[in-house]
């Protein structure tokens, strides 16, 4: 188990959430993305700017791990309304936008601490059900989510640059 703290992000925590998201992007995707399309990727996909705009989002909850010395970033969770491609997509559905986790704090617990504070809140806000998309070929996170309950409901391409992805779309249903 890690002895990182997780807490709730706000305004100010921009550039970790930015530094975060795209070292463990990097990590994740380098040698199976090519090197421009990840930069190009993280430029857009993990600016600033979106980070920004999801803390001043009333409907967007972001935690935030931070380990020691001085509370250095090392992953993150988003939790907001839908966006995927879903037949069956509810307004009562959240979705876990993101869960990004620095490779060396992977399968320490808080990932699925992480998992937690977001099944939590969903229950907390009456939420019908939780989902998440991950790229296909991710078998280890694929893996993890299943082990929390979460089943396969959908697919959805993601593109990266000039290349095209399938990703699953995972569900899981919340009891009320």
């Amino acid at each position: 188990m890690c002895a990182a703290t997780i807490r709730r992000a706000g305004p100010g925590d921009e550039d970790a959430l930015t530094l975060v998201g795209q070292a463990s992007f990097l990590e994740a995707f380098a040698g199976v993305i090519g090197g421009r399309d990840i930069v190009a990727h993280c430029q857009r996909q993990h600016a600033r700017e979106k980070y920004a705009a999801w803390l001043h989002d009333p409907a967007t909850e972001i935690w935030l791990a931070e380990v020691e010395p001085g509370r250095a970033p090392i992953g993150y969770l988003v939790l907001t309304k839908p966006d995927l491609p879903l037949a069956d997509l509810a307004a009562d559905d959240l979705e876990v936008k993101r869960v990004y986790l620095l490779h060396r704090f992977q399968r320490t617990g808080v990932g699925a601490r992480l998992m937690q504070e977001a099944l939590e809140s969903a229950s907390r806000r009456g939420a019908r059900r939780l989902l998440l998309g991950v790229y296909g070929g991710n078998t280890g996170a694929i893996a993890f989510y299943h082990r929390l309950g979460y089943q396969t409901v959908g697919t959805r391409r993601f593109l990266v640059g000039e290349n095209t992805y399938e990703d699953l779309i995972l569900g899981l249903n919340l009891a009320r």
